[in-house]
């Protein structure tokens, strides 16, 4: 009889550790997934800028050296691309920052702003800029899950012996993106 609750108690241990595993696996995965949802949307967002600059450069002559600064943020994100996270977040951050200054600029030019392009240009990087928001999120969610699975035990056992790793969230390093918009009245 102590043969067969012991057997049992065996059984159960392993399947516990299958489901471990099971769910380690799952939350790879699920950081997989949302790294690769940033990617679609920075490769969009990427594709989109060279349409926007060529559209501005007429009107903006007297701003050469920021579309000159963007396009070489630009080069420096899509070059970033396989660095990890954080030095993608580092290179996004800086290009969206960018980004928000050429609007700021283009404020300045009433004919830019009236320009039907141009609006769909600003729509679509507005769209695309929420979008990785969104995927940001989830990715720094499903990071979230993967490193509580990894660091909490038991789970951690089976992280270990099978080289699971916790994985790097996606986040702002520049403290000036991080900070909140001041409203005057």
């Amino acid at each position: 009889m102590s043969t067969w609750i012991t057997i049992g108690l065996i059984v159960l241990v392993v399947l516990y550790a299958i489901s471990l595993y099971n769910k380690l696996v799952k939350n790879r995965q699920m950081v997989n997934e949302g790294w690769s949802g940033i990617d679609v949307q920075l490769k969009r967002r990427s594709n989109l800028i060279p349409n926007l600059l060529a559209a501005v450069k007429g009107y903006m002559s007297h701003e050469k050296d920021l579309l000159e600064e963007i396009t070489a943020m630009r080069a420096n994100a899509d070059g970033a691309q396989n660095e990890g996270p954080e030095a993608r977040a580092k290179a996004e951050g800086a290009l969206s920052g960018g980004l928000l200054k050429l609007f700021a600029v283009m404020e300045n030019y009433p004919e830019l702003k009236a320009n039907e392009n141009i609006m769909d240009f600003q729509n679509s990087l507005e769209e695309i800029e929420n979008q990785i928001q969104m995927s940001r999120r989830y990715y720094n969610g499903a990071v979230r899950n993967m490193n509580v699975s990894v660091e909490s035990f038991p789970s951690n056992l089976i992280a270990n012996q099978f080289q699971f790793t916790s994985a790097e969230f996606f986040e702002i390093d520049d403290a000036a993106a991080r900070a909140l918009p001041k409203v005057e009245f």
